[in-house]
């Protein structure tokens, strides 16, 4: 039987990472796919179409390949945080978290043209923070690390130190629910050994 190559279709060095641990052979290939949020839909919805919009982008350019394509943002109060993008937004961004619990949705999407087959899932993780002070706020929000992250901080970064606990998948708040996602990859035929 032939290895079908596996493409990750995501800049993320995170979701790279994630795989790479898990022992998967891939290539990368951002997908170029220009992400809309103001689509009316509930988060997890959003999250799963966004993630097949990505996939798709890359499977259309690499048909005999299984493509894997995720999107990630936190959830607080029915409102969506992606990626605060400049140091206000990022300090709002974690005042309003302080002391709180939130969810971190990844909406993941497999896709194999070839078969005709796709897959779409969205895994929900329950992220607390701890109360924090200006000071903690403001000496993140420099590291320039929250700017670039969905929620305004990097779980597996400086952001760890935020974090009170976690309920749910750990990966999944990093940008890849691995657990399912091997779930998934096993319904298209994939040998992964875990």
């Amino acid at each position: 039987m032939k290895v079908r190559k596996i493409i990750l279709a995501s800049a993320s060095p995170w979701r790279r990472k994630i795989l790479e641990n898990a022992g998967i052979s891939f290539t990368v290939e951002a997908s170029g796919y220009r992400e809309d949020m103001n689509l009316g839909l509930s988060p997890p919805a959003l999250a799963k179409k966004l993630a097949l919009g990505k996939a798709l982008a890359v499977a259309r350019r690499h048909k005999d390949a299984i493509v894997i394509g995720a999107d990630t943002f936190a959830v607080f109060k029915g409102k969506i945080l992606g990626k605060p993008k400049t140091p206000k937004l990022a300090i709002e961004m974690l005042r309003s978290l302080s002391g709180t619990t939130h969810s971190l949705i990844t909406g993941f999407a497999i896709v194999d043209l070839k078969m005709k087959r796709q897959i779409t899932k969205a895994v929900d993780t329950k992220v607390t923070f701890k109360e924090l002070s200006s000071r903690e706020i403001s000496g993140y929000v420099k590291t320039g690390e929250p700017l670039r992250v969905a929620g305004g901080y990097a779980i597996q970064g400086g952001g760890a130190k935020l974090i009170k606990g976690i309920k749910g998948d750990y990966d999944n708040v990093v940008g890849l629910p691995l657990k399912e996602l091997l779930v998934q990859l096993g319904k298209f035929g994939m040998e992964l050994s875990r």
